[in-house]
This record gives structure tokens, C-alpha cells and sequence, in this order.
């Protein structure tokens, strides 16, 4: 598995009591990097197809998706190992969750690992865990293996978020947020792990939106500390979070599709997810802006961290919100650097805003530019079709 590091350096703006923040961020990754350039003749190989329709169909689409370089959990070892697993039509879920469970619980441990280090007090002073994944089933469940991986007091309280899809990130920060400031001295450590391989298939033309998943997903992990009131002489808040709210559109439940079959999870996402999203996008974001007397004119002045989907959900909010390009650069980077990592890609997105937001702050420095954002939103979407959105103050800025 690997990491990165963020740098650390400024000071934190002042934090309202009893508010949640976020406290630190960590990632982590397995080790097979792929190459978007080389997906195709690696994907047509390993499943021994030649259609070459399909192929032509992929290497479109690996081009639309503007991703560039993901990390993955399968490897050539694991197909030889477990052969089956590239053989249209057998029943395959056992090996699956044999590799996925083993596999989330590493990389989630050591996402974990990188965070509480950034964090910067000793792992016992975590009192809640919240686990994220839609790539795992077993009971007990991930977030067991998780406590036990890193060492956790029998008596830390958990929580474990199973199938929320792409959303699963942000419902994990709204349900910390809440058991933050619920809980007064608490500290919450928010994991989320995902891999690809408990849905991965052949090329079938009977399954197009296959070939969309793989080249557009990515594996890996994200972990963050929340809690309230921090001590600031060792912790560093980030991101403090005033508002939080989950809405669904009434039938649109079919939408994003999947199931847990003898093959592992197959789904389907309709043609017009991207146009849900736009055309109820504004609303839901004027609910959580009116909060705080925020309205459309300020849009601009407010920082977004939204998950990226895929291009075409990032293109839409762009276009509908009337967003500067650079105000979903952030999002975009995380996309083209680690595809759609699903319910871990919003920790990768809030990562690369701070970088951003330290390479501004030392532009400014020299050049007397106006300060950045201090609100925005953080945004995911997934099934249901379910909104999940949380109003947050920039404290590095």
C-alpha cells in the first residue's frame, strides 16, 4: 500500500464552540498504478476478449473520463490465483470478498495511520469510529477489523456505513459531525475503503455500463479526525462544519442500480444521472447557503468540494451554478489522479483544496491578491438518487 503527506503551516481561523471540524486527512493506496493509456490492452488481456467494438468503445471512453493514473487492487497475481474471476457467468462472490475484505481493511488501516499521525495525539484519545465501504460484507463488519487493526480500545463506539455508494463519504462526515457535537471532547475517526475487484467483469456487450466502470473507477482509502472545540495547541482544524443535510428524489431509486448477486455487485447508472443531478443541484445548495444569509450572487466567493462523479456531473454543476472553472479544480485533479474512488474520493478532493489553498496564501503573500474562500460546500451524490451536503468554513485560509 502507499501514502502521501499534506504540508502543515499556517494557523487556524477562530473556531466556534461546540461546532465539529475536521482535525486532520489521510489517504492511502494499493500498489498496482494504472495507467490510463494502457487500461485497454491490459483490460482486453487479462479477460481474454478480443472484440474489438468493445475495444474501441473503451478507449473512448478512458479518453471522456479525463482520468489519468488510479491505483487497483487487482493484479495479474490475483487473476492467476483466482482465473474465475475473468470468466463470464460463474459464481465468483466467495473469492471476491475473500480478496475485497482483506483488502479494504488494509488500506483503511493504513489511511487511518497517516491521518492520527497528522492528527497529533496518541490513537487513545479516538472515543468513535465511523467505517465507510461498498466494497465489503461480512458480519462482523469492516469497521471490527479496522479497530482491531489499529489497535483501538475495546471501548471506542462505532458506526459502520455499508453501500451508500459515492455519497458514502460525506453521510460518514454528517454522521460524525453530529456524534462531534453531540458528545462534547469526543474524537472521531471517519474511514472509508473501497475496491473495485468486487465488481469486476469481462467486457460484455450485453453490459455496457461495465466499460464505463472500468475506466472511470479507482481503489484506495481516505480517513479524517472530526471533533469539536480543538485543543489548538496540538490540533490543526481544517474545515469547520455548520450545516449538514441528506436529501433523496422521490423515485429516482433506479437510477443508480446495483446488486449483490452470485458475481459479485453488478449495477447500472442511467443515461440521465447527470441531468438529475443539475436540475436539482441549485436547490439543494440554496438550503444549506440560506443557513448562513448565503444566496446565488455568492457562489463565486465560496470554495467547492464536490465529488467527481465523472465529467459530465462536474461539467453540469459548473454550467448550472455559473462556476469560475477554478473553483471545481480540486475535484477535477482528484478525478484525473485517482478516478472515482467512490465514497473515498471527497478526502482526495479536500486534500488537493488545501494545497491549493497554501500555494495561494504564499502567492499572496507576494502579490497582495484578495483572500480566498472562507464558506463553501462540500457535495457528493449517490444512489437513491441521494444529496448529501455539508456547509463548511475554511479555518487555513
Amino acid at each position: 500500500m502507499g501514502s502521501e503527506e499534506e504540508p502543515k503551516e499556517g494557523f487556524p481561523k477562530m473556531v466556534n464552540p461546540g461546532k465539529a471540524t475536521i482535525l486532520a486527512l489521510g489517504k492511502a493506496f494499493p500498489h498496482q498504478l494504472v495507467m490510463q493509456e494502457f487500461l485497454v490492452d491490459g483490460y482486453f488481456k487479462n479477460t481474454n476478449c478480443d472484440d474489438p467494438d468493445l475495444r474501441k468503445k473503451l478507449s473512448r471512453l478512458c479518453k471522456t473520463t479525463t482520468v489519468k493514473t488510479r491505483y487497483v487492487v487487482m493484479s495479474e497475481e490475483i487473476l492467476k490465483q483466482y482465473p474465475e474471476l475473468a470468466i463470464e457467468g460463474l459464481p465468483t462472490v466467495k473469492q471476491r470478498l475473500d480478496i475485497c475484505n482483506d483488502a479494504v481493511t488494509e488500506m483503511a488501516v493504513e489511511a487511518s495511520r497517516v491521518c492520527i499521525k497528522k492528527w497529533g495525539r496518541p490513537i487513545s484519545d479516538l472515543t468513535h469510529l465511523v467505517y465507510v465501504s461498498s466494497s465489503e460484507a461480512r458480519l462482523p463488519g469492516g469497521d471490527l477489523y479496522l479497530a482491531k487493526g489499529l489497535g483501538l480500545s475495546p471501548e471506542t463506539q462505532r458506526v459502520m456505513l455499508y453501500f451508500m455508494g459515492c455519497s458514502g463519504g460525506a453521510a460518514g462526515l454528517r454522521v460524525a459531525k453530529d456524534i462531534a457535537e453531540n458528545n462534547p471532547g469526543s474524537r472521531i475517526l471517519l474511514a472509508t475503503s473501497e475496491t473495485t475487484i468486487i465488481g469486476f467483469k469481462p467486457p460484455s456487450a450485453d453490459r455496457p455500463y461495465d466499460l464505463v466502470g472500468a475506466a472511470l473507477f479507482g481503489d484506495g482509502a481516505g480517513a479524517m479526525i472530526i471533533g469539536s472545540d480543538p485543543v489548538l495547541s496540538i490540533e490543526r482544524p481544517l474545515f469547520e462544519l455548520h450545516t449538514a443535510i441528506q436529501n433523496f428524489l422521490p423515485d429516482t431509486e433506479k437510477t443508480i442500480d446495483g446488486k449483490l448477486t452470485e458475481e459479485g455487485i453488478s449495477f447500472k447508472l442511467a443515461r440521465e444521472l447527470p441531468q438529475i443531478i443539475e436540475d436539482n443541484v441549485e436547490s439543494f445548495c440554496e438550503k444549506l447557503m440560506a443557513t448562513v444569509g448565503l444566496t446565488d450572487k455568492d457562489y463565486n466567493k465560496m470554495f467547492w468540494a464536490v465529488h467527481p462523479g465523472g465529467p459530465a456531473i462536474l461539467n453540469r454543476i459548473e454550467k448550472r451554478l455559473d462556476l469560475f472553472p477554478e473553483k471545481l479544480s480540486a475535484s477535477r485533479r482528484a478525478l484525473m489522479d485517482y478516478g472515482n474512488a467512490s465514497s473515498n474520493t471527497i478526502v482526495y478532493v479536500l486534500e488537493y483544496m488545501i494545497e491549493e489553498i497554501l500555494k495561494k496564501k504564499q502567492q499572496q503573500k507576494k502579490e497582495s491578491q484578495e483572500e480566498e474562500s472562507e464558506w463553501g460546500l462540500i457535495l457528493a451524490f449517490g444512489p437513491g438518487v441521494t444529496f448529501e451536503g455539508i456547509l463548511a468554513r475554511n479555518l487555513t485560509v
